[in-house]
């Protein structure tokens, strides 16, 4: 037996036994804690399997943002749950862990009863991978072969930003989101967030531009901005920007507006809708992803930030 196969088996088993730790642990900070370990952990995972930018995404949405927003909401909810007297029973707890084994078995036999060897496109995109100029295959597939439902997602964390911030007052609407926050000047958290953003813009630039030929793109390089952005704003050097800005609003349309337009210009200057023209293609799939990730690493942390709850002067 191989390191490799020892490593893969301990990684397994640690996952297995820390995914079960946070289900079965009552307090929901240590739960939280927990969840955080366990996406980190998945991205590992998703190393070994040569998914290197799924691995990317799942250590920053899962491991970063993720956990910075249930940590958020776990302290809002603290007092709360220091008050409440109701608690899930041991039928509620039998009856998820009946259903979370039948999901598992379910997606098992999936996976051993697909056909050999099992059914995949991958040949047709490797074939026409060139098309795009793009030596990613995850952004050739992403932004070409899939190019809609990229666009979809995008046009999902709009609408998800737009819902959030419906919830706000009538008094806050148009004003900053989440409260104003301050931290001690010669503390750690200021300390990093002077130290770590010219770094992270740094990391994030490069893995959106690294994107079109190794693993990267706009939605792991958005999502290191957005942590840089939001460590910045919990230090109290910046604050959140009013949701009445134009210039936040067009940043938050530009990724979704400018896929769009390329697309719409695919049923003009080449054969369909999100079709790139051969001899642009590279250029084009390039300039929306430079939109994108504005538009992700500024959604992503105004997400985050939450409803708002003050005046755009306060």
């Amino acid at each position: 037996m191989s390191i490799a196969t020892v490593f893969e088996i301990g990684l397994a088993a640690v996952v297995l036994g820390l995914a079960v730790w946070t289900i079965a642990v009552p307090e929901t900070y240590s739960a939280t804690v927990g969840f955080v370990a366990y996406g980190l952990l998945v991205a590992l995972i998703w190393v070994r399997l040569d998914a290197v930018d799924v691995a990317l995404t799942e250590a920053a949405i899962g491991g970063g943002l993720g956990g910075v927003l249930l940590l958020s909401a776990t302290a809002r909810l603290r007092d709360g749950e220091a008050m409440a007297t109701e608690r899930a029973g041991r039928i509620v707890h039998l009856g998820a862990a009946i259903l979370s084994a039948a999901i598992t078995v379910t997606l098992a036999l999936a996976i051993l009863l697909l056909p050999d060897p099992a059914p995949t496109l991958a040949p047709a995109v490797v074939a026409n991978a060139g098309a795009t100029g793009m030596a990613n295959p995850v952004t050739n597939v992403l932004m070409a072969f899939r190019g809609l439902d990229t666009m979809l997602e995008k046009v999902v964390l709009l609408m998800a930003i737009v819902g959030v911030w419906s919830l706000a007052s009538e008094q806050a609407w148009g004003g900053r989101p989440g409260p104003r926050h301050e931290a001690d000047p010669n503390g750690v958290l200021t300390f990093l967030a002077r130290l770590l953003p010219p770094a992270g813009i740094v990391i994030g630039i490069y893995i959106l531009w690294a994107g079109a030929d190794e693993p990267g793109g706009a939605f792991q390089g958005g999502a290191v901005l957005a942590s840089m952005w939001l460590l910045v704003m919990m230090a109290g050097l910046a604050d959140t920007p009013p949701v009445s800005s134009r210039r936040l609003r067009l940043v938050l349309v530009a990724g979704p507006g400018l896929f769009l337009a390329v697309g719409i210009g695919g049923l003009c200057f080449a054969p369909a809708f999100l079709a790139y023209p051969v001899a642009f293609a590279k250029p084009l799939i390039l300039g929306i992803e430079v939109a994108m990730i504005l538009t992700i690493a500024a959604t992503l942390a105004l997400l985050l930030a939450g409803v708002p709850e003050r005046g755009a002067s306060q």
